[in-house]
């Protein structure tokens, strides 16, 4: 099949496609008498992994090893596993991030009056460097 037909199949773009191949995330695909892409079956598996991973938010990097992993017929579980966790911790480290800078953000908006008057805490805090109240 084509690139355009792949990219309906897997829910990649052809644009995204081509990246992952010019990347070298996924092999150059074969090419038609005429110059096409064509695309197998397992090179669409293997664009659904990617985009699942993606969606998942696993760096082009840890895709890279994921896949390497996947055609890997000796791997060991215990390796994708570490991969995983690694991965779910950096998560856990920005959501504390996150949450940290929202409560932030919610302390400082309900300190300001929001009126008519120059005085904002929010701005002092962002300008000059005051603590988060």
């Amino acid at each position: 099949m084509n690139i355009s037909q792949a990219a309906k199949m897997t829910g990649v773009s052809a644009k995204m496609i081509r990246h992952y191949e010019s990347i070298g995330l996924i092999k150059k695909s074969q090419r038609s008498a005429s110059g096409y892409r064509v695309y197998r079956d397992s090179d669409l598996q293997l664009l659904r992994m990617i985009k699942r991973a993606r969606s998942l938010g696993f760096s082009l990097d840890q895709i890279r090893d994921l896949v390497l992993l996947w055609q890997d017929p000796v791997r060991a579980s215990a390796d994708v596993k570490a991969l995983a966790q690694s991965h779910l911790d950096d998560l856990n480290q920005r959501i504390a991030e996150l949450t940290e800078m929202r409560d932030v953000l919610v302390r400082l908006a309900h300190s300001c009056s929001g009126d008519d008057s120059p005085e904002c805490p929010i701005i002092d805090t962002l300008v000059l460097g005051q603590p988060p109240i």
